[in-house]
């Protein structure tokens, strides 16, 4: 071969070399691009879902509170409700005694 053969061959293959280095490259440069859109979308779902646990968290710990304030409350009202029958108890009890006692004084019950 002479050497413009050589020439031209030599510059066919760097031609070609340098192509496939390109598209190489070209993958490369796509996978690192998909790459950090992966990442970038995972990071802000982690971000949305530690959003979302903040708020569930805040929601809980009210409803915890408003739970204890029922829970006073319905003890309150269980204490009201048994010295309500206490006294119902107590009046009962001095309604017998005193229908008793009209009857001893020679009354009729009402």
């Amino acid at each position: 071969m002479d050497a413009a053969t050589l020439g031209a061959v030599g510059t066919i293959v760097v031609g070609l070399a340098a192509a496939a280095a390109a598209v190489v490259g070209q993958r490369g440069a796509n996978r690192a691009s998909q790459s950090g859109a992966v990442l970038g979308g995972y990071s802000t779902l982690v971000d949305n879902l530690q959003e979302e646990r903040d708020k569930v968290r805040a929601q809980l710990a009210e409803n915890e509170v408003r739970l204890a304030a029922a829970y006073a409350e319905l003890a309150s009202e269980r204490a009201d409700k048994a010295l309500l029958q206490g006294q119902i108890t107590a009046l009962t009890v001095e309604n017998t005694q005193l229908r008793e006692r009209i009857v001893e004084l020679g009354g009729q019950p009402t």
